[in-house]
């Protein structure tokens, strides 16, 4: 299932920038991040799939209804070419190929140290954020509960409603 994934992953990024149209490049971009977070799922990391696939998901949708408000053409559906510079793009992603790859061969990869933890979400937030976590979370909430008061008081009703 990994293989299959990944190539599918792989097959939707390389249709974003083969399609036609802004509309098919976006719902390719989304195919591939929806791989990708299958990706992460079956390694294990169920917090990190999650939080993907719906950043994502969220994210392309938020992206088409401003490609069909704003682009000329309707819903980004006529033919254009999402390729610009050929040439220099192919040279610079050549060499960023190249300086990876050498990476890879050159780096002195360690072996694993220690037992593989219970919960790898829990383990990567504390590698991250260490004894921050707590607050971090905190203010995760605080950020959530202000997008919805903008939200709220933005509306043509305000924030007592029709009552005002």
């Amino acid at each position: 299932m990994v293989w299959v994934l990944g190539a599918a992953a792989t097959a939707f990024g390389v249709a974003v920038f083969t399609v036609d149209s802004m509309a098919r490049a976006t719902f390719a971009l989304l195919a591939s991040f929806v791989c990708t977070g299958g990706l992460l799922l079956l390694a294990g990391l169920h917090y990190l799939g999650v939080l993907v696939v719906l950043m994502m998901i969220m994210e392309m949708l938020v992206m088409a209804v401003f490609m069909v408000m704003y682009m000329m053409n309707p819903a980004g559906l006529m033919p254009m070419s999402m390729l610009h510079n050929r040439r220099g793009a192919a040279v610079i992603a050549g060499a960023a190929f190249a300086a990876m790859v050498a990476g890879i061969i050159a780096v002195p990869w360690p072996g694993r140290a220690g037992r593989r933890p219970g919960d790898p979400a829990v383990a990567l937030g504390e590698a991250i954020m260490g004894s921050k976590m707590l607050v971090m979370m905190v203010i995760g909430v605080a950020i959530l509960a202000t997008m919805i008061a903008t939200v709220v008081l933005a509306l043509k009703s305000g924030r007592y409603g029709d009552d005002a």
